[in-house]
């Protein structure tokens, strides 16, 4: 996929508003790791045919980046910034990992499978952005990092039941659906919505880990860091203020909202 393609599907989130508060020079690094984090999840839901040997084949391209040469347009804009900040490969790895299990995992059992699961698909995108920041290396910024990238993904997960169900999978736990009487995920009820509630807890717990990111690295870019987790609790809130109705539309904060969360001291 194109490299424009990649930044277009991009636009509809928070990451870019949260981007504007980095320096200038930075900008073009941060698309260049998300257009990546953008394309593998392309790549693992959407892709036709075999999608594992396409996943494969973008492992070969993540090779010749630090090896070589690559030749997708995509990681011919990242090999420069791998290359400036010396940017890890486990990351890169792990988010292809993420999407390999997408394609023979339809559920998981308990909240501790699903928490591994984000290890994966979540967490190595927060541990690159601090390596652009040249700080992979703070412990407690990165056990940060983790908290928040893992609540953001349980975000995504409650926004979106309906589009999961329909590629085969679903992302909360089964423990937490007996708990609560789940039985139907296609459709409205009130067990359902409990359990959204449950999890939105959950997720609140781990987005509060942004504030030790926006404090610990200070500045405008410790309110862009910041701002990923803020963006992920107004997303809370739009969920919660839809009436957990997650069938209708995605609920989610609009860029007038997100805009001004950026601008909050």
């Amino acid at each position: 996929m194109e490299s424009a393609k990649v930044a277009a599907r991009a636009r509809t989130e928070n990451f870019p508003v949260a981007s504007l508060l980095f320096p200038r020079a930075l900008r073009p690094h941060l698309r260049a790791v998300y257009g990546f984090a953008r394309l593998v999840d392309i790549l693992g839901d959407e892709a036709a045919g075999d999608r594992l040997a396409l996943l494969d084949e973008l492992e070969r391209e993540l090779d010749a980046c630090y090896l070589g040469k690559p030749t997708w347009p995509v990681m011919r804009d990242l090999q420069p910034t791998i290359r400036e900040f010396e940017l890890p490969r486990e990351p890169f790895l792990r988010l292809i990992e993420a999407n390999r299990m997408d394609q023979r995992i339809s559920a998981y059992e308990t909240w501790d499978e699903l928490k591994e699961y984000c290890v994966h698909s979540a967490d190595p995108v927060g541990r690159l952005v601090l390596g652009l920041l040249r700080l992979g290396g703070d412990e407690t910024l990165v056990a940060a990092s983790d908290d928040v990238c893992t609540g953001l993904q349980l975000v995504n997960f409650l926004q979106d039941v309906p589009r999961d169900l329909a590629l085969g999978r679903i992302y909360l736990p089964a423990e937490d659906r007996r708990r609560f009487g789940v039985a139907v995920l296609d459709a409205p009820n009130e067990p359902l919505t409990s359990l959204l509630r449950f999890e939105a807890e959950r997720a609140r717990g781990l987005l509060a880990a942004g504030a030790t990111l926006r404090e610990r690295i200070g500045g405008r870019v410790g309110r862009g860091v910041g701002l990923f987790a803020r963006g992920g609790l107004a997303a809370l809130e739009a969920l919660e203020h839809a009436g957990w109705d997650v069938f209708t539309q995605r609920p989610r904060p609009t860029r007038l909202r997100l805009a001004r969360e950026a601008l909050r001291r």
